[in-house]
């Protein structure tokens, strides 16, 4: 089933069990993804976003709620970092299993045997391979660094 149906067939089952907190956070997902589409129409791609482009929007709510919740906590508002973690765990329920650093390693290893990555400056190829194939499996920011480690270590 397409990430899409799966997220309005939630927002279905959660109305009929009346999750408020549920319902509001996959309502977030849905606008989240129309304006994305909104976006990439304006662009001229008539299908909207693919289910890659989809489980990108998810990770990039999630780190968000992540550095929300952070704050939150910081400021001693734990009902608001509580807030934010509840609607992680809703959006995870639409991701893959993220990645352990064994599997990472050998991604990032794979992907610089596929590009054929000798210096830094394949570092951009590199990503691009890992974002293709591990979109919403791990966390791209921190995996740069470990490519830029292994290029630069040659």
């Amino acid at each position: 089933m397409e990430l899409r149906e799966r997220v309005n067939a939630a927002v279905k089952q959660a109305m009929k069990d009346r999750e408020a907190g549920r319902l509001s956070t996959l309502r977030l997902i849905n606008a989240a993804i129309k304006d994305r589409d909104i976006a990439v129409r304006a662009e001229g791609h008539e299908t909207g976003v693919d289910d890659t482009e989809v489980l990108g929007i998810l990770g990039k709510m999630v780190k968000q709620r992540r550095e929300s919740a952070k704050t939150y906590e910081e400021s001693d508002r734990l009902d608001l970092a509580e807030q934010e973690l509840a609607e992680i765990e809703v959006i995870e329920e639409f991701l893959p299993r993220a990645l352990n650093e064994a599997e990472i390693d050998a991604a990032v290893k794979a992907a610089v045997a596929e590009v054929g990555a000798e210096s830094i400056r394949d570092m951009g190829r590199v990503m691009g391979v890992l974002k293709t194939k591990y979109t919403g499996q791990m966390d791209f920011g921190a995996v740069g660094a470990r490519v830029k480690d292994r290029l630069a270590a040659g």
